[in-house]
């Protein structure tokens, strides 16, 4: 350990612990998430950065955790920066999960998350029996990448390169559609594994959908202006966003956060714990960076603040402990089983209710089902949501259903 790893844990084991409440707590967070006060349309690509990026394995849920904090959004608006403006990208991040990540901050994402990445080159490096082989074929993958291209696409340009491509069921989530392989070093792997494993050497992002399929493309031929950032710079900048939106936390919370085991994500915490301090939450202790005390002491929470928020909205997937959130008798109702996270009704930070929405033509219906029967107040602006939820989508129609 370095000296000035020895002498950041000797700093915070002295420093005696800020005293705070779990209201102040929620306060905090819920400014952050921008679910205290929406932010203007012009802020699009600073409310994505200031939360840490947006989960958008369903891009549609993305979508929705960004109207619900940005005010006067169109959909519309959102697409062109995604797809024209290319001020917001597609890729995978935390958990190798796919993100919304403004684009001037892909690299620090990526590169921020690379030890996860490495977890899958060790294993393809493990099942392959020459390296030399598997470096060729990452090498051939990342040439195809110059433009966008589906998972079939690359197979198709590799087996004209020589490889010998097979297919197997399995596309993940339960889907048992084929996918293809490729034989390499006397196993095969899987394409999307593939793109996987070249996330621990380059940086790839999302393309626009071929033939109702995904693309995927290199960043640097992707992106305006790109930049790459090295590994330790993204890690600490990683973490501070982190701390910056989920504060306050603990290194287990920020290990599940960024999907990385907790060994190496502690060596991330330990090197930058020094700009952080200490502060204990109903008898539990937790880390919020210094600078960020101070707003922590004052926040508040807004009386009646009611949001919608998506599948797997980010505000939702910050920490091991959801009792923040949700009462553990309603626990199973919004974290179900095989990772799924339902949209929820936030009141007051607090979970209060599911819903579900479906679109028809210029219609949207909105399906609401409390945990427990809401204020008039509430109900009203539960409805104010999917009016405005519904001039997001361009509907003229809009039907509620509280049950």
């Amino acid at each position: 350990m370095t000296r000035r790893n020895r002498s950041a844990i000797h700093h915070t084991s002295k420093e005696s612990a800020t005293r705070v409440t779990s209201r102040q707590v929620c306060g905090f967070r819920l400014s952050r998430h921008y679910l205290a006060k929406r932010a203007p349309a012009s802020a699009l690509t600073s409310v994505v950065a200031d939360i840490g990026g947006v989960q958008a394995q369903v891009l549609s849920a993305a979508q929705i955790s960004i109207w619900t904090r940005v005010r006067d959004l169109r959909i519309q608006q959102l697409d062109a920066a995604i797809w024209k403006e290319r001020t917001l990208v597609r890729a995978w991040g935390m958990r190798r999960t796919m993100f919304l990540f403004p684009a001037k901050e892909l690299a620090l994402y990526v590169r921020g998350t690379h030890r996860r990445s490495v977890y899958n080159l060790r294993w393809a490096q493990k099942r392959v029996s020459s390296e030399q082989a598997l470096d060729r074929l990452l090498n051939d993958v990342m040439e195809i990448l110059s433009k966008p291209r589906t998972r079939n696409d690359i197979a198709l340009m590799l087996k004209s390169n020589g490889y010998r491509v097979k297919s197997k069921a399995g596309g993940g989530w339960g889907d048992r559609r084929p996918v293809p392989w490729i034989v390499v070093g006397g196993t095969s792997l899987s394409v999307g594994f593939l793109l996987h494993v070249i996330g621990a050497r380059e940086v790839i992002c999302s393309g626009p959908n071929a033939r109702n399929e995904s693309t995927f493309v290199r960043a640097d031929k992707w992106l305006p202006n790109w930049k790459d950032v090295p590994v330790e710079e993204a890690e600490g900048e990683l973490l501070a966003k982190y701390l910056r939106a989920f504060g306050p936390a603990t290194l287990t919370d920020f290990a599940l956060w960024a999907g990385m085991y907790v060994r190496d994500a502690k060596e991330i915490w330990t090197l930058h714990s020094e700009k952080m301090a200490q502060v204990e939450v109903d008898g539990r202790s937790a880390s919020i960076l210094r600078s960020d005390l101070p707003e922590l002491e004052a926040a508040e929470i807004e009386e009646h603040g009611v949001r919608l928020l998506p599948f797997f909205d980010s505000f939702l997937l910050g920490h091991k402990s959801h009792r923040n959130i949700v009462d553990e008798k309603h626990h199973k109702r919004i974290y179900r089983a095989q990772g799924w996270v339902s949209p929820v009704v936030l009141v007051d930070g607090r979970a209060e209710g599911v819903w579900s929405h479906m679109l028809r033509k210029d219609e949207l219906e909105v399906r609401v089902t409390p945990f427990i029967k809401p204020s008039l107040r509430a109900s009203s602006k539960i409805r104010e949501q999917a009016s405005d939820l519904g001039r997001f989508f361009g509907c003229r129609n809009v039907k509620t259903m509280i049950l």
